[in-house]
């Protein structure tokens, strides 16, 4: 065997750079990405070397609770066995590929060198380093920075099919690709406009170049989209095939207005039941306000945060690290994440780990478990829309216009920044402008 995969472990700190420089597909790249720092960090959770015998008890935790497809599963498992196969002194790939598939219930390493997990996942070439170094100095949400890295990855991908450089790019490259996206992808407006931000953030912010204005290139063509809602029986017969939390979940998003992200990042301080207030912190545009709390619920969310009093009195007895906190909250209160009133009024059955820690925490439910959910419950009720969580939210605004709600006030509720936005609804309204029937109807 091996001294340098049994003893020591890999040290591979240059990973992200070689795999930077493999034949990839850019999606297959990516999921090779993943795999590795997802694998590195459960090294330096669970304190173990990054040992083929390590990579096979994070596989089996990964078959266990990531629930991956089969070509999921193998696509992780031929990215550790790259990592092994490209790491200094490593063996063949075939005997990685071996002993991955091993005994299961190898033992753990005992702790040696750690990757740190600043490392992790620093990127590839340098344009990608300097635009993650930027994103993380500003203090980017997670998800900004996976979207930004994306985009730059795809406009890499495009100049080089055309012998360019990210480092050559200048403003006739940016419209360019900007350009055909409208017009090869036919993308919708608001994935143009995303492209942009992301690709116009990479060549100013993190690569420093001076850009002109380059307004000119073809714009994908706006479409105008009147919102899904539901009748008050449609959503009676949608909460009705909903049950336990996510029927609670469902019910207040649609008795408030809420966003789905607003809805799962709700804390314990955030529901105020005395005062029959939401408080939503940090919205769209890093906004907070306040939204209306149905009376009807008030008795069910006293019994829903009781249970969680139970939740939190067994993370508190495990020594579980607290929940996610913002930055800058967090340097100045360094033990708030422990405290009750900042948990998760949402939370998830399981820890799961950090992506930008690595510490395995509590965090709130999935907003892919409450969407599956809500799909669900719209095949049982037997709808014939297309139900999403964002739905309740377009029922609710367009349900308090039908009952004589100023649009202002709606306005306020549902923290829209230019009042047109909120218009909308009353194109879809059940008598929309004054009142107006049908000729059909007075036959």
């Amino acid at each position: 065997m091996n001294p340098h995969l049994s003893a020591d472990g890999v040290w591979f700190p240059n990973w992200a750079d070689l795999l930077a420089k493999v034949r990839l597909k850019e999606l297959e790249r990516g999921a090779y990405r993943l795999a590795i720092v997802g694998y590195l960090m459960f090294c330096k959770r669970s304190r173990q070397r990054a040992t083929v015998a390590s990579a096979r008890l994070f596989m089996a935790e990964v078959e266990a609770q990531r629930r991956l497809s089969r070509t999921q599963l193998a696509t992780w498992k031929a990215a550790l066995n790259w990592f092994f196969t490209a790491a200094p002194s490593a063996p063949s790939g075939g005997a990685v590929a071996k002993t991955l598939k091993a005994d299961p219930a190898a033992k753990p390493c005992v702790r040696g060198k750690e990757p740190p997990l600043a490392t992790t996942d620093q990127g590839g070439p340098d344009w990608e380093r300097a635009l993650i170094k930027v994103l993380r100095e500003r203090h980017y949400e997670w998800r900004t920075e996976q979207t930004y890295r994306m985009w730059a990855r795809r406009f890499a991908g495009w100049l080089e099919n055309r012998g360019l450089s990210v480092a050559q790019a200048g403003e006739l490259e940016l419209r360019g690709f900007l350009s055909a996206l409208a017009v090869q992808r036919r993308v919708a407006v608001a994935t143009q406009r995303q492209a942009l931000n992301a690709v116009t953030f990479l060549m100013r912010e993190a690569l420093g170049k001076l850009l002109a204005d380059f307004s000119e290139f073809e714009r994908a063509r706006p479409g105008k989209r009147l919102p899904v809602v539901l009748s008050k029986e449609e959503c009676q017969r949608l909460l009705g095939a909903l049950e336990a939390t996510p029927r609670l979940m469902a019910e207040l998003m649609y008795g408030s207005g809420v966003r789905l992200m607003e809805l799962l990042r709700l804390r314990v301080k955030d529901v105020d039941t005395e005062r029959r207030q939401l408080l939503v912190r940090a919205g769209k545009g890093g906004k907070d306000r306040v939204t209306v709390l149905p009376k009807v619920l008030l008795e069910r969310l006293h019994h829903h945060r009781e249970r969680l009093r139970l939740l939190h009195a067994e993370d508190q007895a495990a020594a579980a690290p607290g929940v996610w906190l913002p930055e800058g909250l967090d340097r100045k209160y360094p033990h708030a994440g422990k405290d009750w009133e900042w948990q998760w009024f949402f939370p998830s059955r399981e820890h799961s780990i950090d992506p930008r820690t690595g510490l395995r925490r509590r965090h709130h439910v999935s907003d892919a478990a409450f969407q599956n959910a809500i799909r669900k419950a719209a095949r049982r009720a037997q709808l014939n829309k297309n139900v999403t969580p964002h739905v309740l939210r377009h029922s609710f605004a367009t349900h308090l216009i039908e009952g004589g709600t100023d649009i202002r006030t709606v306005q306020d509720l549902l923290g829209h920044k230019d009042v047109a936005t909120t218009q909308i609804y009353t194109h879809v309204m059940q008598k929309p402008g004054l009142g107006v029937t049908s000729p059909m109807d007075v036959l």
